[in-house]
């Protein structure tokens, strides 16, 4: 059914894309009745209306910015527009170091805009555009506890590419459970949802995920190949849930950031996929490598305390009032386990602010 849907919408076709809404939010989930036609025709015109809210954004980083190594110098995705006075959610690796930023509208206007703020903790990026955004209504933001696993949803994206429109794809929600990335990133709780979005040659970053009423419960963040976790192979995608900003929005429009970003930061790429911390790869002119640390290295603690995932090792690591204090790691280099003593930055203090912020 998800399939025959999605190909549904990407025929650009109005009448077709609300029949297809339709059938899809007409799906009820276990124990549930199918809605009415009156609830199934509010449901559409909820998404239509939240659909119209998303942009694309396009974002030029600085010359010298750091993220150029992985995430390029030229980067492209969606956000949405939150705020009566023009301000759009977006997925912050998006705006990282940004020289440049550019909303294109619906209508294939494109118009400058400038940095709010980035939050290195959740991940998520604001960003405003310097003309007003017109007959646009902002989105209301929802909550992951009014979504059950296996609910559809729609994730809408933004003009991306030159001759790639504004589109939706269909999905649904196949688990929600906590994050650890391997860049030294971990949430609490994300939505994972499955099949992963085709609109816009699948662009994910920043796409806004809604549930039937129209309310924004994510951002997107990355293409996973285990959806349903466990190990369980699903390819899907892994949303930010707007719960987090909830906290921090005003914060970040404030400063710029949040408090919760002002933490250590070494230079490690690390999997726990063996059930131990192993480093993959270690960033240039980093802390880590000031240390001696090296790609295949096993943290086995992290200031006398054990380690075993990326979890316990980040939140161990960010348990401390100073992000610049020594920090003690266990290691195993090859046959030996070693003390290795690290002098840690603040992540926020080492990456160029986009400009605005």
């Amino acid at each position: 059914m998800i399939d025959s849907i999605r190909s549904a919408l990407l025929s650009k076709s109005a009448g077709v894309i609300a029949m297809a809404l339709s059938m899809a939010f007409a799906q009820p989930a276990a124990a549930q009745t199918a809605p009415s036609a009156a609830e199934s025709a509010a449901a559409i015109d909820a998404l239509s209306r939240a659909s119209a809210a998303v942009v694309g954004v396009r974002v030029t980083a600085a010359d010298d910015a750091r993220s150029i190594a992985t995430l390029g110098k030229e980067r492209a995705g969606s956000g949405v527009l939150i705020g009566k006075d023009g301000l759009i959610l977006t997925i912050g690796y998006l705006m990282l170091e940004a020289q440049d930023i550019r909303i294109v509208t619906q209508d294939n206007k494109t118009l400058p805009a400038v940095a709010v703020g980035y939050d290195l903790a959740t991940g998520f990026g604001l960003i405003k555009p310097l003309l007003p955004l017109k007959d646009v209504t902002p989105v209301e933001l929802g909550s992951q506890a009014s979504v059950e696993t296996g609910e559809p949803l729609m994730a809408a994206i933004g003009s991306t590419e030159t001759n790639v429109d504004a589109d939706v794809s269909l999905t649904r929600l196949v688990s929600k459970r906590g994050f650890s990335g391997s860049w030294e990133y971990h949430i609490d709780s994300a939505l994972f949802t499955s099949p992963p979005v085709m609109a816009g040659n699948g662009n994910h970053s920043g796409a806004a995920l809604f549930n039937r009423k129209g309310e924004l419960l994510g951002i997107g963040s990355l293409l996973v190949m285990d959806a349903l976790g466990q190990n369980r192979r699903l390819p899907g995608n892994m949303f930010v849930p707007v719960d987090l900003l909830k906290p921090i929005l005003a914060e970040m429009q404030s400063s710029g950031t949040s408090r919760l970003s002002i933490r250590p930061w070494l230079g490690v790429t690390s999997s726990d996929a063996s059930g131990r911390v192993q480093v993959l790869r270690v960033s240039p002119d980093s802390p880590a490598e000031k240390a001696g640390l090296k790609s295949g290295d096993v943290v086995l603690a992290v200031d006398g305390s054990k380690v075993a995932t990326l979890e316990s090792f980040y939140k161990k690591l960010w348990a401390r009032d100073k992000p610049e204090d020594t920090i003690q790691l266990t290691v195993l280099q090859g046959a030996d386990v070693n003390t290795v003593r690290v002098q840690p930055e603040n992540r926020m203090a080492t990456l160029r602010k986009a400009s605005g912020i």
